[in-house]
């Protein structure tokens, strides 16, 4: 009965060919061909099965291994370049055939190459070879970068030689009028220059033909307009199927496409790609990053046509910004709004990878900067910097952006999207709304929008939306900042915190309360001032001194925004006295070179306070005076004190640990910055001062470079001459209020002398008195001191008072006649920097790093340069996890993993 049945049983319908594809990997004739045999001819069938093997992605990315590519690249460099040649020229033919795209494209990634249509015959699929050999070049590619190195003898060899031709080639037609018009005023940047000699004939003149890489971009390029394959078919004109329309409605048009997962799926092989190329620069070393930069990325931005630019430039932005908003009414996009949707519905949503792809390629685009692509000073009257048509058209058409629709579609595309993302954290069910994988990206493109264009900044700060983005960027980074692997990003949103902060109308707008509501657990009474400070309290709070580096940034925000606090709560009245006793404890200030530059900041909080709303803040005020005896112990600081007050902590702290542990609970309400144990008022004991607090750590110590700081304590002192002038002028009664700073190392005994060069914190640091006497005598202690000396003896004096009427006293208080001039608001702004740039490079590339290593890993296993990347086993379904770090910025994915190595 079963003597007929097959023995062996085979794909159904023998579409899926899975044996050759199981055989591929080890069969003489398949991959392991490239290694074993040499020099391939480029007309040899071995190459055919390439473009017709493959059915998906993963199936490349599996079958074809990096140590497939290295070994053929190290025994037979020919076949891997005749490899790219022959993927590459099948790629053109099939871009330009008749037949592509497949009119069966709906099943083009589950079909081969050839199919059997009603007749009989076979049709072959050129839409499914198309997607292959764009998956054999982001395969193939990264490798050979990888082994390539600085040195790239090959990549220029293979794909950027260029031939003579000796036959003449007509010049394109004359291109259609722009569908949008972006403020220009360079439009001849990118034109070729006129010729007053009349042209040879073209038949005795030598052309040299586009390298292969330059052909490689034109065809992306054509690939993200074709009809029928990323784009509707809907919109071909005639015969020709390459049509540059925006993708979607938005900046520059007004029309909507619709939605299509195919042709979405299809964008994404295609940016992929053009992702792979410009990852170039990943595989050289930061030092290198500015003198070696990508030959593909500056093609990409310096020689692409300005009509070319401009439609690429508004479709990816305009998919970005249209993320947040529901463009259809199918299954999937209800099915998406359900509690723990993303449990139920399983794999991979075409639309969230195609968004997530667009925001890195934009990120990468915009961030470029290196070789001739750098920004150029133009206005030698400003010295700023900026970006030109030629140095890099991406930026400086994002710079020209200026219509207020336009601001607004990206405003509000940015808010949605950050929006979704606390969404998924303040739910009452946990777990069931999974958050926006492209967050990061965005939060890095709102970074590059701000940094490049003025008009925008200045839009969303006078916005009346601008503190529902602060409350989003606090409540994403409060989220965040406990994972080490984000702290590179935690840096990013300090930063742009800062940027948003030294802007004129940012603080008048802090004085209303937040229209948004954050998550319950960081809900807090008061205006934005009173959110700001609690959740830049909450940021430093609790994390161990492990997250220092955005520690200068957000206190300078802090320093930029005080002149505008009033009426600020008890709470984060408390906040700021805690950061302040933090920051001066000795243990802190002598472990670390930049640390007192963050007491600097925050006395600059304080003066600002008290020149510009002293009786609008009796809070403030009142906790200033309880903590009189910390800023008077300021301006007579030396080594010597500090020491012996690090040495007795020492000491305290051993005593502490040798006791039961029924004594080891301290009943005093300490504040500590690293564990978040505080007081929710402010401490009311006037004429028994205590000594502060602990320090934000005592065994940690600050990772972040010099360069983070934006400026050091002396920098801070020399660049803000307001700061400066704040002691500058103080009336004679003034001075005799004032006591006298002293600074001295007299006081120093051996045993301290010795402590001090054994280094303070783990860094090593060795503090000395010539050190603390640079920044000590530059605080600016003064207008503190003068309002402690006017109004402490008048509080004391009333000692039966209530917390009450102290308050209702310093409400009515005027300093007019005691404290100096004011001095004109200035406000510091983040200053861009060479190591800020390679940081922020190495930021973008490793949040892309990351994303691609599941599921294709894309450039998982070979050897990045730019960032260092380590490997450990958290979790069973990750592959891998990474971790980078470059001029300080840090891309950890487990605190507990040993220390990265140089590969």
């Amino acid at each position: 009965m079963f003597a007929r049945l097959p023995q062996k049983f085979t794909a159904p319908f023998g579409l899926l060919g899975d044996e050759a594809k199981l055989a591929f990997p080890t069969q003489p004739g398949g991959i392991t061909k490239l290694a074993s045999v040499r020099h391939i001819s480029e007309n040899d069938s071995y190459w055919e099965q390439y473009f017709i093997l493959f059915d998906s992605a993963s199936d490349v990315f599996s079958l074809i291994s990096s140590h497939h590519i290295r070994r053929a690249l190290l025994d037979a460099p020919e076949n891997i370049a005749t490899l790219i040649r022959v993927v590459s020229k099948r790629l053109f033919n099939l871009i330009s055939d008749h037949t592509f795209p497949s009119s069966t494209a709906f099943v083009a990634n589950f079909t081969p190459s050839f199919i059997k249509v009603g007749s009989g015959s076979l049709e072959r699929n050129t839409t499914k070879e198309v997607l292959n050999c764009i998956r054999i070049l982001q395969r193939v590619l990264p490798v050979v970068f990888e082994v390539e190195g600085e040195s790239n003898s090959f990549e220029l060899e293979v794909l950027w030689k260029k031939e003579e031709s000796s036959a003449s080639e007509e010049e394109g037609g004359s291109q259609s009028a722009p569908q949008f018009v972006i403020e220009d005023e360079d439009e001849e940047d990118n034109k070729p220059p006129e010729s007053s000699q009349i042209p040879s004939q073209p038949s005795q003149v030598k052309e040299q033909l586009p390298s292969l890489a330059e052909r490689l971009i034109d065809s992306l390029f054509e690939l993200l307009f074709c009809c029928g394959f990323t784009l509707p078919a809907k919109v071909q004109v005639d015969h020709h199927k390459i049509n540059y329309v925006i993708w979607e409605k938005g900046v520059g048009s007004t029309l909507d496409l619709g939605p299509n997962s195919m042709y979405d799926g299809n964008k994404t092989e295609v940016l992929r790609l053009l992702l792979v190329l410009l990852s170039r620069q990943i595989y050289v070393a930061p030092n290198s990053l500015f003198s070696k930069p990508s030959l593909y990325t500056l093609h990409f931005v310096q020689k692409t046509p300005r009509r070319y630019i401009l439609t690429l430039l508004c479709s990816l932005l305009n998919t970005v910004m249209n993320a947040a908003t529901p463009s259809d009414r199918t299954f999937g996009s209800v099915a998406g709004k359900l509690p723990y949707n993303h449990l139920v519905f399983k794999g991979e949503d075409p639309r969230s990878t195609l968004v997530g792809v667009c925001f890195q390629v934009l990120c990468v685009l915009l961030d470029f900067q290196s070789g001739s692509a750098r920004d150029k000073v133009i206005d030698s009257a400003d010295g700023t910097p900026l970006p030109t048509a030629r140095t890099n058209a991406f930026r400086y058409f994002i710079m020209k952006l200026h219509r207020t629709q336009d601001f607004e579609f990206t405003f509000r595309g940015v808010l949605g999207i950050l929006n979704q993302q606390v969404s998924s954290i303040n739910n009452l069910l946990p777990g069931a709304r999974k958050s926006v994988p492209y967050t990061p990206e965005t939060i890095l493109f709102l970074w590059k929008m701000l940094e490049l264009n003025k008009k925008f900044r200045s839009y969303i700060v006078e916005s009346d939306n601008a503190m529902d983005l602060l409350v989003y960027l606090f409540c994403y980074g409060l989220e965040i900042k406990d994972k080490p692997e984000q702290h590179g990003l935690c840096r990013a949103l300090s930063y742009i915190i800062q940027t948003l902060s030294a802007e004129p109308t940012f603080g008048h707008k802090l004085l209303v309360p937040p229209k948004v509501q954050p998550p319950t657990k960081w809900i807090v009474p008061g205006t934005t001032a009173d959110f700001m400070i609690n959740a830049i309290y909450a940021m430093m709070a609790n994390n161990s001194g492990v997250l220092n580096s955005p520690y200068p940034a957000l206190i300078i925000a802090l320093a930029n925004s005080a002149p505008y606090f009033k009426n600020l709560t008890v709470t984060a009245s408390s906040r700021l006295i805690q950061l302040f006793t933090s920051f001066s404890k000795p243990l802190f200030l002598l472990s670390d070179e930049g640390h007192p530059r963050l007491l600097f900041f925050m006395l600059e909080v304080f003066n600002s306070v008290i020149h510009h709303n002293p009786s609008e803040n009796p809070n403030l005020l009142y906790g200033i005076l309880s903590a009189h005896k910390i800023f008077e112990d300021l301006g007579t600081f030396t080594l010597a004190r500090g020491l012996r007050e690090i040495r007795r902590a020492q000491l305290a702290k051993e005593e502490q640990a040798m006791k039961p542990e029924d004594y080891g609970k301290d009943s005093t309400d300490s504040m500590d910055i690293g564990k978040e144990k505080m007081r929710p008022t402010v401490a009311i004991e006037l004429n028994e001062t205590r000594r502060g607090a602990v320090p934000i750590s005592e065994d940690e110590h600050s990772h972040e470079p010099q360069e983070a700081s934006n400026t050091s304590i002396q920098d801070a002192t020399s660049q803000n001459s307001s700061t400066s002038a704040l002691a500058t002028t103080p009336s004679e009664k003034a001075r005799g209020k004032m006591k006298e700073r002293r600074s001295s190392s007299g006081d120093m005994t051996a045993s301290l002398e010795r402590m001090a060069a054994a280094g303070i914190g783990r860094n090593g640091f060795i503090p000395t008195q010539e050190w603390v006497t640079s920044w000590q005598r530059g605080l600016p202690l003064d207008v503190v001191m003068l309002f402690i000396s006017e109004l402490l003896p008048k509080v004391q004096a009333s000692r039966k008072a209530n917390s009450t009427s102290i308050v209702d006293l310093l409400s009515v208080t005027n300093l007019k006649n005691v404290l100096p001039q004011e001095p004109p608001l200035s406000p510091r702004r983040f200053t861009w920097s060479d190591a800020s740039i390679i940081w922020l490079t190495s930021v973008i590339w490793g949040e892309i790093y990351v994303r691609a290593m599941t599921p294709l890993g894309i450039w998982n296993a070979t050897n990045v340069r730019l960032f260092y990347v380590k490997h450990t086993q958290m979790q069973q379904r990750q592959i891998t996890e990474a971790v980078s770090h470059v001029v300080g910025g840090l891309l950890r994915r487990n605190p507990d993993s040993p220390q990265p190595r140089r590969q």
